[in-house]
């Protein structure tokens, strides 16, 4: 290794040291209780449904891999039925593991499982769980806009453990199998590739899906009704297909033959590999926009138009840049959740302009620049990354996407398409098919940049408030003299703002100024051509409001 190779990686160990150490400092989470000590390592869910109740049975296995010793039980979360739920939620029949049973108690939608014996480092045990409940949610069972029955997982955020026991929780992920039975009318799709499909011979079906990869219980996935399928086209080898219901079959195959293709391959080139068997767009009654199941993503009933509405091809898009972002690299926790919606919405934006143009990009991030501007006249004090987050069905919200978009954006712009795609590329690498932190993803930044953004994230995702900017320019004896300043009551930001001076001649000059918050800043400047017009952040580079005027 040459000395400037053991310099640079000497330089990027202590860098990293530094960053450890005060990411340590910020501590937050959410309200559910992780046991880091047990890695779930895949669900084997088995179910049979009926026309005759929306009671469903089930038989869960779930493989659990200790990875400390000294353990004897196993929690997972399950709705307990109870009236007043009105009746619906699950009841445990048994628990057993290796044909024994096993004793377990189920309290306040939790079950503990006595495994009968201490667990060593290592070890890893098959739990097999019997039940049977009407869901609360979680699995939505009813009629779809034809009226016909249908049924259809709606898990987000924490509403998996409504009808499948789990470690319902995005910092324990885990692959996942449906075997389904249910009457032979119906089609199955699910999450990864199917197994099994047989007819028992008595009116029922057997479908069996499997998912290799490990996934947050959010993105598992099941879909039954009357479908009407296509293959549509394959990306390197994986099968990507259309599930709409069989009344829509025209309009539907219509609609979602296009951008899946390119998306994934936009996506593949500039993120990395896409992780999943396959890619199956689904409608679903129980998705009111979309749903970004690994390797399904459900879309809501009036996506099909036959039209192939922009509106709708965005959410394909947003959903399908999910499989990168909240699906391959997750969250470890809800506060990180815009880690997922952000870039979802910016990377939606970013094939935008590829394919649609410039223009379509800036559109997309003026809209969004606008609705965070909205959001803050009524909540200021919000801040992207929370500091607790305690209702685990309430952890998202416009912010997530939209704010979150745009420090993407900024944060770009400031290091660099070049750096910012590099740390982005390494950063999907290291933890694609994990889970990750903010910090996790600033370090790579930094890696990429060789910047210090400690400062960054500080005041774009660990406070409140957005910058408010007054200010004015006049052209006085030659020079055109700009004045800038911050005028909002709380909250400090460190600012380069953009000013476009456009000439007489239709040319123009950008002038950069560093803005903080502790001062009123002043930029004079000659030019030998007549100034027109001043024009603040002309390229769309800033989440801020302001007012800017000539004198």
């Amino acid at each position: 290794m040459s000395r400037l190779n053991i310099v640079s990686r000497l330089f990027y160990a202590l860098l990293m040291l530094a960053f450890v150490c005060d990411a340590s400092a910020r501590q937050y989470s959410d309200s559910y209780p992780k046991n880091p000590d047990i890695d779930m390592l895949n669900y084997a869910f088995h179910l049979e449904l009926s026309d005759d109740s929306d009671s469903i049975s089930g038989t869960t296995v779930a493989t659990a891999k200790f990875l400390a010793g000294g353990m004897s039980e196993l929690r997972l979360d399950l709705i307990k039925q109870s009236e007043e739920l009105e009746g619906k939620g699950m009841t445990v029949d048994g628990v057993e593991m290796n044909g024994q049973a096993l004793s377990f108690t189920h309290d306040n939608d939790v079950i503990v499982i006595d495994l009968g014996r201490t667990m060593e480092k290592g070890a890893v045990a098959r739990v097999k769980v019997s039940y049977h409940g009407i869901p609360a949610a979680g699995l939505r069972i009813g009629p779809n806009k034809y009226d016909d029955r249908t049924f259809f997982s709606d898990n987000w955020s924490s509403r998996a453990r409504n009808w499948l026991p789990t470690v319902d929780h995005p910092s324990d992920k885990a692959a996942n199998e449906m075997i389904v039975t249910a009457p032979s009318h119906y089609q199955v799709v699910s999450n990864g590739l199917v197994i099994e499909e047989t007819d028992l011979g008595d009116g029922r079906r057997l479908t069996h899906w499997k998912n290799s990869l490990p996934i947050a219980t959010w993105l598992y996935f099941l879909g039954v009704a009357e479908f009407a399928v296509q293959q549509v086209d394959t990306y390197d080898g994986k099968a990507i297909e259309t599930w709409v219901y069989r009344q829509d079959r025209d309009d539907g195959f219509y609609d979602f033959a296009v951008p899946s293709r390119q998306v994934i391959a936009f996506y593949s080139d500039l993120v990395g590999e896409y992780l999943y068997e396959r890619l199956a767009n689904v409608v679903s009654p129980a998705t009111g926009g979309g749903m970004e199941a690994a390797s399904t993503p459900a879309y809501g009933e009036n996506s099909v138009t036959g039209t192939r509405s922009r509106r709708w091809q965005g959410v394909i898009i947003h959903e399908i840049a999910h499989q990168w972002f909240g699906n391959g690299v997750t969250e470890a926790v809800w506060n990180d959740v815009w880690l997922s919606e952000g870039f979802a919405t910016y990377y939606t934006l970013l094939y935008r302009e590829y394919a649609y143009g410039h223009d379509d990009f800036i559109d997309g991030l003026e809209e969004s620049r606008n609705r965070v501007i909205n959001f803050y006249e009524d909540d200021y004090d919000f801040q992207l990354v929370r500091d607790y987050v305690e209702d685990l069905n309430d952890v998202s919200g416009s912010m997530m996407y939209v704010k979150g978009a745009w420090t993407l954006h900024m944060l770009r712009e400031m290091i660099g398409i070049d750096a910012y795609t590099q740390g982005v590329r390494s950063y999907y690498a290291e933890f694609k098919n994990s889970t990750v932190s903010t910090a996790d993803f600033r370090w790579h930044m930094e890696h990429a940049s060789g910047r210090d953004l400690e400062w960054y994230f500080d005041q774009w995702h660990f406070q409140g408030g957005i910058p408010s900017l007054e200010g004015s320019w006049r052209v006085e004896r030659g020079e055109v003299i700009i004045n800038i300043e911050q005028v909002q009551k709380v909250y400090d930001f460190e600012l380069m703002v953009d000013f476009e001076v456009q000439f007489a001649d239709g040319t123009s000059e950008v002038i950069t100024l560093a803005v903080g918050s502790d001062e009123k800043v002043e930029e004079a400047k000659s030019f030998e051509k007549e100034v027109v017009a001043v024009a603040i952040d002309p390229n769309t580079r800033l989440l801020a409001k302001w007012t800017f005027l000539k004198e």
